[in-house]
């Protein structure tokens, strides 16, 4: 027994002192009854496991009982065998809860110690390509790897032993000449883009995870100068290859075989430089068809510009794409990077593709589906105007929005003398000016003249209910000068309150 206490009050205090592991309560005790105090203290302490007796055998208490999950209710003269066996119960219980809570402890220590080499082996399962599509998602979540990217693009490092054979066969020297490299790389890198790297049997593997396509370039150069620093810091002559880049997550193992590809072709170049796939394997040649600004227009056009000028913007596209010469691997690439940035618009503005009636698709490989470029451009036509006509309505939706919260606002601050358009617009986390321009187009009147109206007619209904002074009245709807509230109100009202309340009383 830990303490004992006179009345519920002092019980809960007591509880909140030494959190007792089980409690016994009678149901009638002075300034707070049992009930009560065992149902607060279920609230603070829902672990405490709580026994009730009572003089009385009425339905009621037992049915309350139950719903606070009370061990027993136990009737008086109070048996101490019968007592007992409630307690040794309870024990077994609260000893088996404890074993359950610790044995859940350790498995939850052991995972997350775990989970650094849980995410090092899917990284190298979705580098090898030994993880379904189906699979990929659930195990990002599990393992709490985010992977989520536009484009992908798989680079190696490793270090170069032909002038030195002897430090290969050395396998400690090997592990740490490894492990700086990596340290070395996560720093250059971490500067610049988004990427998962690990140690694989020696080789130091980076999935870059792009923006667009025209990071790919950038990726290629901090590969460049990785292996540049590592001679310079470590004295350590390394090799690089880099893959092609991939709209999906699954394709990386294609992009990790091709960096391993070029990589292979050191004895071409000399060493502690990157070498991309596409530069040595005639077999890759693809010149990236890539125009940001293309892009960027039509993004404007959907957002500001009107329904020909987004036509014209999409028609050039794709006249321009019939004048290159543009593979289907560049034609997937630059297409998917198109509708990226028209969802990540659609994002911005909280539109979801079931709002803009789009179908859920995978993109990438969809884009193989279109018999011309023709239809691939009505098709790429289609989904920007949606996403303007959505826009259009969102902003209409959300203009509307905006002006009925300033409207409850008002209406729940107007006797707050110091109620300005500024303090709205902090509630409402706009800017004055466009919240002025927006507020008088959905009422027709400036936020002050539809202030004054409200506080006006909220005057007018004081003084027709009530017998308050017209000065009180004044500082009831947020004019601390009396003087003023009458000019004010005579103006609205063509007689000053005074007047206006005799007129009613005669009229009454």
């Amino acid at each position: 027994v830990v303490a004992s206490a006179e009345n519920g009050e002092d019980a809960l205090e007591k509880a909140e002192q030494y959190l007792p592991d089980v409690v016994m309560s009678d149901i009638h005790m002075p300034f707070m009854d049992g009930l009560t105090f065992c149902r607060r203290l279920k609230e603070q302490q829902p672990g405490t496991k709580i026994v009730i007796f009572s003089g009385y055998d009425e339905f009621e208490y037992a049915k309350e009982a139950i719903k606070l999950e009370a061990e027993e209710y136990i009737l008086k003269p109070v048996d101490s065998e019968e007592l007992k066996k409630v307690f040794i119960r309870i024990k077994e219980s609260l000893d088996e809860e404890r074993d359950k809570r610790r044995n859940i402890e350790r498995l939850e220590k052991y995972y997350q110690e775990s989970i650094p080499i849980l995410k090092e082996q899917l990284l190298i399962g979705i580098l090898e390509g030994r993880v379904s599509e189906e699979d990929m998602i659930g195990y990002q979540q599990d393992y709490r790897l985010s992977m989520d990217a536009a484009f992908y693009a798989v680079g190696i490092v490793k270090p170069d032993y032909s002038e030195e054979p002897d430090l290969k066969k050395d396998g400690l020297r090997g592990n740490l000449i490894s492990v700086s490299l990596k340290q070395l790389a996560d720093e250059e890198l971490e500067k610049m883009i988004d990427f998962k790297s690990i140690n694989y049997l020696g080789i130091i593997v980076v999935v870059a995870m792009l923006k667009n396509t025209a990071s790919h370039k950038n990726f290629m150069t901090i590969m460049d100068q990785i292996c540049k620093l590592s001679y310079k810091m470590l004295g350590i002559n390394t090799i690089a290859g880099i893959g092609k880049i991939y709209g999906k997550l699954q394709d990386i193992s294609y992009s990790f075989s091709e960096a391993k590809d070029a990589a292979s072709y050191r004895i071409l170049f000399d060493t502690n430089q990157a070498i991309y796939i596409q530069d040595v394997d005639p077999k890759s040649d693809d010149n990236y068809f890539m125009d940001e600004k293309q892009i960027q227009q039509i993004i404007k056009e959907i957002k500001i510009g009107s329904k020909e000028n987004l036509k014209e913007a999409v028609e050039f596209l794709i006249r321009r794409m019939k004048n290159t010469a543009i593979t289907p691997a560049q034609l997937q690439l630059f297409f998917t990077e198109i509708f990226v940035e028209i969802m990540r618009l659609a994002r911005g503005y909280q539109l979801t593709s079931q709002q803009m009636n789009l179908p859920d698709m995978d993109i990438y490989n969809e884009i193989k589906n279109f018999n011309s470029l023709d239809d691939l451009g009505s098709w790429l036509l289609n989904i920007c105007m949606r996403l303007r006509s959505s826009i259009r309505r969102e902003r209409t939706d959300t203009a509307k929005l905006l002006t009925e919260k300033a409207k409850q606002y008002i209406a729940d601050n107007y006797m707050d003398s110091a109620l300005s358009v500024d303090k709205v617009c902090g509630h409402l986390n706009v800017s004055a000016t466009y919240f002025s321009a927006l507020f008088k187009k959905d009422t027709g009147i400036s936020f002050v003249a539809y202030l004054t109206q409200l506080r006006m007619e909220q005057a007018r209904r004081l003084l027709d209910t009530t017998e308050e002074k017209s000065y009180i009245i004044a500082g009831m709807v947020g004019y601390e000068e009396p003087n003023y509230f009458s000019y004010v109100f005579k103006k609205q009202f063509g007689v000053s309150p005074s007047k206006y309340r005799q007129k009613q009383e005669k009229t009454g």
